[in-house]
């Protein structure tokens, strides 16, 4: 067989050859880190080198001082909005609750009065009683407009709300019979006086209790130590002072100006949060101690006062139709004693707690009111038990030498004490939140020129190796 000239062909012992694929992948090596797999090498890579090291020292740095001036100035700022709280919305709040109970057993005790006084009710009493329902009235309305209507304060101020206007009628419904000489008249008035002791006053504690305990929170919150602060502040420092002292032992010199820089701002800072957030606890301290218990005392001393008085005018309006539960005894009479026990018992609590001549005296003075009282009381109940009624009359409810005159004696004292107390509070409370104030801002300004200056110290010492 004859071939073409330069053609060559395979020789007959070559095997053929399979075909080649159109395109072979290459082969790629498999993944050996996650994401951060080359950052952290880029991480290790410059951690060899004393100038990388000195770049993660002074980002560490940073970072953790402004952490501390971060967490500083969130926590100072929470405790802050609770001692304002404290100042301008939950003790203001308690003493409207204490206030409302206030006006509502004095509403009481002002009708009952009224009612002894006659068909002709004497207009400073009249007036006294109608001052008294508006103002628990006014203060109802004040308490309900900040207050969740479904929260227990809120639900205590629907009570009120609710039974007011049925007690007021009751009242009426006694004032009118009382005018025409009936006997039914005197019965309206227990009524009334039943709904007040047992469902109005009830309700008015409640929400005083209410309103004291939410009190009582933010005296927690606003007393509360910022330890999370206190120890970033703590970690700052001490890393600062080791980068100091690396710098010392590897350049021999004693300063870095931007390190020595960050650390008296943070120094500052640490001190600042120490010093002001102690007087802050000092300040509340004293005004829960010299404050807010003694208005707590005080408050429930005028309570057991009214409904006091209310039972003694109550004694005279029933003349021993409403008995105990044993039938023994008149129970307003009883009621009346047992109310002047616990007055007099407050009185004490409140006398210790006074902490100057300003509070002490008024209490001083209620003390001799209440002993005053107690002796003249004595004397009415004789005569009224001797059968004289119209003489016991005038020495219950008279204009001189009468228990009346010395329940307002105790009640005008009360009041001077709950007004100097009240005061004490407010300055102590005020004093404690000024104590907070500017730090928040100062925490970040200090914060963030510590931060500045501590990279401009590592970079002084970086520029030595460019």
């Amino acid at each position: 067989m004859t071939y073409p000239p330069n053609v060559r062909t395979a020789p007959d012992h070559v095997p053929a050859q399979p075909p080649v694929p159109a395109s072979v992948p290459a082969s790629v090596p498999a993944p050996q880190g996650g994401a951060w797999s080359e950052p952290a090498a880029r991480l290790r890579a410059a951690a060899t080198t004393e100038p990388g090291r000195l770049q993660i020292i002074g980002a560490v740095l940073a970072a953790l001082v402004v952490a501390f001036g971060a967490v500083t100035a969130i926590e100072v700022s929470d405790r802050a909005a609770a001692t304002d709280d404290v100042v301008s919305r939950s003790q203001p709040l308690s003493a409207e609750a204490a206030n409302i109970y206030r006006s509502l057993a004095d509403a009481d005790t002002a009708a009952a009065s009224g009612f002894l006084a006659g068909a002709q009710e004497p207009r400073d009493v009249r007036e006294r009683y109608e001052k008294d329902i508006k103002d628990a009235s006014r203060l109802l309305v004040k308490a309900a407009s900040t207050t969740d209507a479904a929260s227990p304060s809120g639900q205590e101020i629907a009570t009120l709300n609710q039974e007011l206007p049925r007690y007021t009628g009751l009242v009426e419904r006694a004032r009118a019979n009382n005018r025409q000489g009936l006997p039914l008249g005197g019965a309206y008035l227990r009524y009334a006086n039943q709904k007040m002791s047992k469902e109005l006053l009830p309700a008015a504690e409640r929400l005083y209790t209410a309103e004291t305990g939410r009190l009582d929170q933010d005296y927690d919150s606003a007393r509360a130590w910022p330890f999370f602060s206190l120890g970033l502040g703590v970690v700052a420092l001490g890393a600062l002072f080791w980068a100091q002292r690396r710098n010392y032992r590897r350049t021999n010199r004693v300063f870095n100006h931007g390190l020595l820089a960050a650390t008296a701002a943070s120094t500052v800072l640490v001190l600042w949060l120490a010093v002001g957030h102690t007087v802050a606890r000092t300040e509340l301290q004293d005004a829960d101690v010299h404050g807010q218990q003694s208005l707590d005392v005080l408050n429930q001393a005028r309570i057991n006062s009214l409904k006091a008085r209310a039972n003694e005018l109550l004694t005279v309006v029933a003349r021993g139709a409403v008995l105990t539960a044993d039938g023994r005894n008149d129970k307003y009479e009883t009621d009346y004693t047992t109310g002047m026990k616990a007055l007099g018992d407050e009185l004490g609590t409140a006398g210790k707690l006074a902490d100057d001549s300003q509070g002490s005296g008024p209490v001083a003075n209620a003390i001799s009111g209440v002993s005053e009282w107690q002796t003249r009381h004595r004397t009415a109940r004789k005569t009224d038990d001797n059968g004289d009624y119209e003489d016991a009359l005038k020495q219950i409810i008279g204009a001189k030498d009468s228990t009346g005159e010395s329940f307002n004696r105790v009640d005008d004292a009360l009041e001077q004490a709950l007004a100097h107390e009240q005061g004490e509070f407010t300055r102590a409370a005020k004093d404690g939140r000024g104590a907070l104030g500017g730090l928040p801002v100062g925490a970040a300004a200090l914060a963030a020129l510590a931060a500045v200056a501590a990279i401009i110290g590592v970079n002084r010492r970086l520029s030595e190796y460019r």
